[in-house]
């Protein structure tokens, strides 16, 4: 019963991060079940995948609804992403726990730099003005070798730690690509789903997972991601996702510090 109590307190964290910040809320779902409950981390990871595609599809519904989604290039970054989320999964089962956990630091850092530094502007490198109705589009020659990459890897960080990888692909959307931003959000948040269901399924042919608790973490975070889209509203998300990201690094160095000291002994 402690355990169970723990896992809710955390999901219902991690589901507030996750309904005031988006899907970068859930890059702690897997350092909250490791430090919080003593989970292995190849458990956690699964889980963590299993919350993000939850959130990300209560997320993704009302965008598709308000036809923010870009179709072609969601399924033009799922195609790179399916085969690299697989591979990535495999690889991240393959790690020793301690090497997965200095990866998963890493990855915090790059997505805590990525808050701070969100961009202002919408990139064009990728556009080209139709000279018949004056629309942008997008100039796919041009850009295949950006886009394909960043699908890629957005793939593989999915399948190996269990995150959805927004930070990633929302910039390379928006910088590379030219989307607007509200299209670029309700993009990636497709990209995400298709991605984490590729790395799920590497992960829970070798995991077994305690279904109790997985229905408690992922019940209580989606109830704290409904309540605090509500409530976020009143707050100021561009200060929140700064103090969300510096405690983001706060927990990159715990983990390394962590990681440094099991090497030592």
């Amino acid at each position: 019963m402690t355990t169970e109590l723990t896992v809710a307190a955390l999901g219902l964290v991690v589901g507030v991060l996750l309904g005031l910040l988006g899907g970068g809320g859930a890059i702690l779902a897997v350092p909250a079940l490791v430090y919080g409950t003593g989970m292995p981390i190849h458990q956690a990871i699964p889980l963590s995948l299993i919350v993000v595609i939850l959130a990300s599809t209560t997320g993704a519904i009302p965008r598709i609804r308000a036809h923010t989604v870009n179709w072609r290039l969601a399924a033009i970054f799922a195609a790179t992403g399916i085969p690299m989320a697989l591979i990535g999964g495999w690889i991240g089962r393959a790690l020793p726990e301690g090497l997965l956990l200095a990866g998963f630091a890493a990855v915090m850092i790059a997505a805590a730099y990525r808050m701070l530094h969100s961009p202002d502007h919408v990139g064009t490198a990728c556009t080209i003005t139709d000279p018949g109705d004056g629309k942008p589009r997008i100039n796919w020659k041009r850009c295949s070798s950006r886009s394909i990459p960043a699908g890629l890897a957005v793939g593989l960080l999915t399948g190996m730690f269990g995150v959805g990888g927004g930070f990633l692909i929302v910039p390379a959307l928006v910088l590379l690509l030219g989307l607007p931003m509200v299209t670029a959000v309700g993009t990636s948040l497709l990209i995400i789903i298709v991605n984490s269901m590729s790395g799920l399924v590497a992960h829970l042919g070798n995991v077994e997972l305690d279904w109790t608790i997985t229905g408690v973490f992922a019940g209580t975070a989606i109830a704290g991601s409904l309540v605090a889209q509500r409530l976020g509203r009143r707050i100021s998300a561009r200060q929140l996702q700064r103090w969300f990201a510096y405690l983001v690094l706060a927990l990159a160095v715990v983990i390394l510090g962590d990681v440094v000291v099991g090497l030592i002994r």
